[in-house]
């Protein structure tokens, strides 16, 4: 929340919504398009769009933030930054996230687009993205300013984006309490993550304007709610509306509902900030001609070139493969397998059993030269290598020696079935960063993590730039 003040000055208009998280229906709503003001709900979308600045590599969460003179005279609530003042960027995300903190908002968003302004041009297009068509950003933070509005509608979207897009981060919002890198700091939505079942989250807003907001998620069993009260007239009043419309949305939503999860808006980067600036000299030059004009390209990625073919391939290339799968991963695996054989005659090296679904039949496939995967059976079974003995390496698993805890996340799928197809489609789309990795499926409460594990850091690094260029959802994954 942002600064209390006397509960008897309230009289804000009021506004709530209650959606089924799983498939975004609508269970209840009042006033539920009227723009009103968000106050600290506005630092959902400052939030994500760092998510969406890390997960495409603009920076990292151990980025070190330099605090504006901007950023430290924000008003309460806040962390206490000072001007000057050097910080990770995961200690503002924390301390936005779980204490409110304005000016750690004001910062993320001056160290992602330079500026406060040009951060709220980037949350708009990001808004306008989700359809949130009721919603116009003035800054990062939620202090109350002319034409900052947003509605209830918009605002259980933006949280349902929050939950499913960015579920790596979404823990953040349940926290108690949590480290800032200055100090502890406690979470201004604890009373109703303490007293009501299955709460985890999201967001509180106040200002003297808006009231008392609150986007708030709960989950029990198969069923995840999301309310949205705008306008409430104290914590506690506001509280107990919100939990009042959780039990009735938890009333009606059906138990078994399909997860439908809303589309990621697509990665734009700082473009509109604009892709091209141009900068005149203020004085004409002494001919009378104008000055220079200056052309800067945005730096996003949006094109990248696909690799050519190995010399030697003939026309039966893997790529179409890829894009027309149909059957099942076993099939899809031999006929690649095949086209391979087909188009480089070379030495037959087996992949690992590991690796293929049971009774599969396993074709030669070729490998980096110098590296063969094999169990012991099929190494037996396959042709003499023509290097000597002593210049290979037999690997039969896995190692993750030499830095190689990293990994990256594809995704999260419905089934087992999918997340091990999604898996066999990118690493044959990425066989450059990928070979050599384990593709491995985590089972998950709410679905199957398509990861792949054993990579260093800049191969992690690079697999998930390369495949993010190719519109592939991709994330890393740090040491456990």
């Amino acid at each position: 929340m942002l600064i209390a003040v006397p509960v008897s000055v309230m009289a804000a208009p009021y506004a709530a919504m209650v959606m089924d998280a799983r498939s975004g229906e609508v269970l209840h709503a009042e006033n539920a398009d009227t723009p009103l003001h968000p106050a600290s709900l506005t630092k959902m979308m400052t939030l994500y769009i760092a998510f969406e600045a890390v997960e495409h590599g603009e920076l990292t969460m151990d980025t070190m933030v330099t605090v504006s003179r901007n950023a430290a005279a924000e008003p309460p609530s806040k962390l206490g930054l000072r001007q000057g003042q050097k910080i990770k960027l995961r200690y503002l995300v924390r301390a936005a996230a779980v204490k409110s903190a304005n000016d750690a908002a004001t910062a993320i968003g001056e160290a992602i687009a330079g500026s406060e302004a040009a951060f709220a041009r980037r949350m708009n297009r990001t808004a306008k993205a989700m359809g949130m068509t009721r919603t116009n950003f003035k800054n990062a933070n939620g202090l109350t300013e002319s034409g900052h509005m947003s509605t209830a509608r918009d605002m259980s979207m933006l949280g349902r984006h929050m939950i499913y897009d960015y579920p790596q981060y979404y823990n953040l919002f349940s926290r108690v309490t949590t480290h800032a890198g200055m100090r502890e700091v406690a979470n201004t939505n604890r009373r109703f993550l303490g007293q009501y079942r299955g709460a985890d989250g999201i967001k509180t807003g106040y200002t003297r304007a808006a009231g008392f907001n609150l986007v708030a998620s709960a989950e029990r069993g198969q069923e995840r709610i999301i309310t949205t009260v705008f306008g409430g007239r104290s914590t506690a009043s506001r509280n107990a509306k919100v939990a009042e419309l959780m039990d009735l949305g938890f009333k009606r939503a059906n138990t078994r509902v399909a997860l439908r999860r809303p589309g990621k808006p697509p990665y734009l980067g700082n473009k509109g900030l604009g892709d091209v600036l141009v900068a005149r000299s203020a004085d004409p030059s002494p001919d009378g001609a104008r000055g220079k004009t200056i052309r800067v390209v945005s730096a996003a990625v949006t094109r990248s070139l696909r690799p050519q073919s190995r010399p030697g391939a003939s026309g039966t290339d893997v790529a179409p493969l890829v894009a027309s799968v149909e059957g099942d991963i076993e099939t899809v695996l031999a006929a690649v397998q095949t086209a391979k054989v087909a188009a480089e005659p070379a030495p037959v090296q087996v992949a690992d059993a590991s690796d293929v679904a049971p009774g599969a039949s396993v074709k030669p496939m070729r490998r980096p030269k110098g590296i063969v995967l094999a169990s012991a059976a099929a190494a037996a079974a396959a042709e003499p290598i023509a290097e000597p003995v002593e210049e290979q390496e037999v690997v039969t698993r896995l190692s993750t020696s030499g830095g190689r805890h990293w990994g990256i996340n594809v995704g999260r799928y419905p089934s087992r079935y999918s997340a091990e197809k999604v898996l066999l489609k990118t690493a044959l789309m990425e066989t450059s960063t990928l070979d050599g990795s384990l593709r491995k499926v985590v089972n998950r409460s709410s679905g199957f993590d398509a990861n792949f594990m054993g990579l260093s850091r800049e191969t992690a690094d690079l697999a998930c730039r390369r495949l993010q260029a190719r519109q592939v959802t991709c994330f890393m994954i740090g040491p456990s």
